[in-house]
């Protein structure tokens, strides 16, 4: 039995370092208090382990059993408690009060359980030592103290995920499955570590809590998508937190204008929940980029002028395709050589572009220390749309010089039923839940273009 507990032990020694490095890389772009606590309870939950694992191997001694006692019965349910508040509160005094407790906890109780002497010195075996006939009156109190708390906080962060999960989006449904998953293996190490249990369970339970962080945070997070609802219009919008902090959305399918003469349409899938589908960068810097190659004439059934020039016949321009392509940064030209449209075209000279266009204006406020990785994202993702969306018109990211944490996306497409296709495409779906993580707020504006002048943008030389 000894063996088969010192394997279980250092394998999930192992698992919970994994799992500690992986959070911890994670942290560099992604820096949220939750991460660091649990963190923290992985590190922990690992130096338990390693210490049943050795302590079942050659015996168990006063270092082993504080390592495990410090580790395994302090530190890992503390960290997992304040790590839950770090999620799911909304302010900054429930955080910072967290931060200073578990800090303080860490620290004294840590301190008085190493230095404290043990009151029995002999008794050593290849079981697991009981914690009440070694700790003294000051270490055992401090470990029932922790324990309480622990499992009131983990207790209440349950009640607050589920009510928030009753009225809230798909964030608030991602709280509450990783609440659920965190709290009760923070409750039942707390129940190991209190009571008489085998140490084949309470070994076991350590790797259940170090392998629920793992879950937890590196688990696919929201937005999540229902098969069975691919018959959901796009109006309806997400409701809860997010959806007030962005309550421009749920109007945009009532507000733009209908589509004119829209082509066959592939099966909708449902649209992934949040606002991130509406945003795609684009973000000057692209090098060689050959304009005039890529500004073919529209297809006839949706061609119109942006500028009001038109050109002097087809050998200006490479012959269209059949669904004629609008690239950002290009002026529009619409060759009169064309075959007649199916419906009213603007006169030469007009500044006024199609009615069809539909416009956004989108302002992101990023997280501190996310723009990096936010850019970063939104060059992959810009980079996809330029190459496949072509009855996307215009994408224009601007940074703010007196906001470095805010970035102003200006978006055209050709009509409601291009905007529809960009929210389909995968490198959209993949750039909205990415960079759930960067922002901290949206606001979306949506425009009505009256008249519109596009020109070629300079690029950088290297």
């Amino acid at each position: 039995m000894e063996i088969l507990v010192a394997v279980i032990a250092f394998a999930g020694a192992i698992l919970a370092a994994i799992a500690a490095g992986v959070l911890v890389r994670r942290l560099r772009d992604e820096p949220e208090g939750w991460l660091i606590a649990w963190s923290a309870a992985t590190a922990a939950l690992c130096l338990s382990l390693g210490a049943i694992a050795i302590g079942y191997l050659m015996g168990f001694g006063p270092a082993t059993f504080k390592v495990f006692q410090v580790a395994g019965s302090l530190l890992a349910p503390l960290w997992l408690g304040v790590g839950l508040i770090q999620l799911l509160a909304d302010k900054a005094p429930p955080k910072f009060l967290a931060w200073l407790f578990g800090l303080a906890v860490t620290v004294v109780s840590g301190v008085i359980m190493v230095v404290d002497p043990l009151i029995k010195s002999d008794g050593w075996g290849k079981a697991l030592p009981s914690a009440s006939v070694y700790w003294g009156i000051i270490p055992k109190n401090l470990l029932v103290g922790v324990h309480v708390i622990a499992v009131l906080i983990m207790l209440t962060a349950v009640v607050i995920a589920a009510v928030r999960w009753r009225g809230g989006d798909e964030l608030d449904t991602d709280n509450l499955h990783a609440t659920l998953v965190i709290a009760p293996s923070g409750i039942a190490l707390v129940g190991a570590m209190r009571f008489a249990v085998p140490g084949i369970f309470t070994t076991a339970l350590l790797v259940v809590a170090a392998a629920a962080v793992w879950y937890a945070v590196l688990r696919p997070l929201a937005p999540y998508e229902d098969d069975e609802e691919d018959d959901i219009e796009p109006q309806h919008a997400p409701t809860g937190r997010r959806a007030r902090q962005e309550p421009v959305a749920a109007a945009h399918h009532e507000m733009a204008p209908p589509p004119v003469a829209p082509p066959p349409m592939e099966p909708r899938r449902s649209p992934s929940p949040g606002l991130g589908d509406l945003v795609a960068e684009y973000r000057a810097g692209d090098q060689g980029v050959d304009y005039a190659a890529r500004m073919a004439p529209p297809a006839p059934e949706t061609g119109y002028v942006m500028n009001g020039r038109h050109s002097s016949g087809p050998q200006d321009f490479p012959p269209a395709p059949a669904t004629g392509a609008f690239y950002p940064g290009a002026e529009v030209f619409t060759p009169a050589q064309q075959q007649p449209q199916p419906q009213p075209q603007p006169q030469p000279g007009s500044s006024r572009p199609s009615p069809s266009i539909f416009g956004l204006l989108t302002v992101f406020t990023l997280i501190d220390g996310s723009g990096e990785a936010f850019d970063r994202l939104a060059d992959q993702t810009v980079e996809a749309v330029r190459r496949g969306e072509p009855d996307t018109l215009i994408y224009a990211c601007h940074a703010v010089k007196s906001a470095p944490l805010q970035r102003i996306v200006y978006e055209l497409y050709r009509d409601e039923v291009a905007f529809h296709d960009h929210q389909r495409q995968p490198h959209v779906e993949r750039f909205v839940n990415e960079r759930q993580a960067m922002v901290l707020a949206t606001n979306i504006i949506e425009l009505n273009v009256n008249a519109a002048k596009v020109v070629p943008l300079p690029t950088a030389m290297f």
